[in-house]
């Protein structure tokens, strides 16, 4: 799966957005996911310098937004058009949970583009812009408090969708050197030392510590650099104090 090509194929739409604010942290949201078409319809005010603040370095998104002013024409060319919103609707389509909905999404993405339609931050999507969608996408939430800051929803939206087309993968683990069967041992013989110097552990008496000390650092799993400074620890308390 060419997941750049898919997200590029990915439209968010918000549609009469009120708060120019939302529309900043929106394109903030989308850009950390890795998409970057931004449709708005009808805002109250675009440009504006809320907007600007709250993108913070995702301002390249809204100076590439485009404006529409009905839903229908930002919908015009998307092969499939998503609904999102927190309330069931009488006579609507069956609603469909993001994540369960995301591998169908990405799977209409690498075929044409598709386009994520947001609400009013107040009233949400109303019946005739819904029917202007295919699909009735719900982000599952609290049921006593269900509704999610605009925003808020296109980041999670987006993040279910980049991750569905596994565009981003963790970073890579530091490499690590572990330490050997004989730096281990040389540590282990060094702690008894330490310890019998240090009146902690009793020779005589010795009980089952040192296989107790055996068991918690492999469960740690030393590196050779840990050993090393493990070591250096145990050097410095060995020190005689003035």
């Amino acid at each position: 799966m060419d997941a750049p090509g898919t997200l590029a194929n990915v439209r968010i739409v918000l549609s009469r957005p009120s708060h120019p604010g939302n529309i900043g942290s929106a394109a903030r949201a989308m850009k950390t996911m890795g998409f970057s078409d931004l449709r708005l319809v009808a805002p109250r005010s675009f440009p504006d310098a809320q907007a600007d603040a709250l993108a913070s370095g995702a301002l390249d998104l809204l100076q590439h937004a485009r404006v529409f002013e009905t839903l229908g024409e930002a919908l015009g060319d998307a092969v499939l058009a998503v609904g999102f919103s927190s309330r069931g609707r009488d006579l609507s389509h069956p609603p469909r949970a993001l994540r369960e909905a995301a591998p169908l999404l990405v799977a209409a993405a690498s075929a044409g583009p598709v386009a994520l339609v947001f609400g009013n931050e107040t009233f949400g999507l109303t019946n005739e812009e819904l029917a202007c969608c295919q699909w009735l996408a719900v982000i599952p939430a609290n049921p006593a408090y269900a509704s999610l800051n605009l925003a808020a929803a296109v980041q999670v939206a987006c993040y279910e969708v980049a991750t569905t087309a596994a565009a981003f993968t963790p970073p890579p683990e530091p490499e690590r050197t572990p330490a050997t069967v004989e730096e281990v041992e040389a540590f282990f013989a060094h702690l008894e030392r330490a310890m019998v110097a240090s009146g902690f552990l009793d020779p005589a008496m010795p009980k089952r510590l040192m296989e107790r000390m055996r068991r918690l650092f492999a469960r740690a799993g030393l590196e050779r650099e840990e050993v090393r400074f493990l070591r250096g620890m145990l050097a410095a308390f060995e020190k005689p104090r003035r």
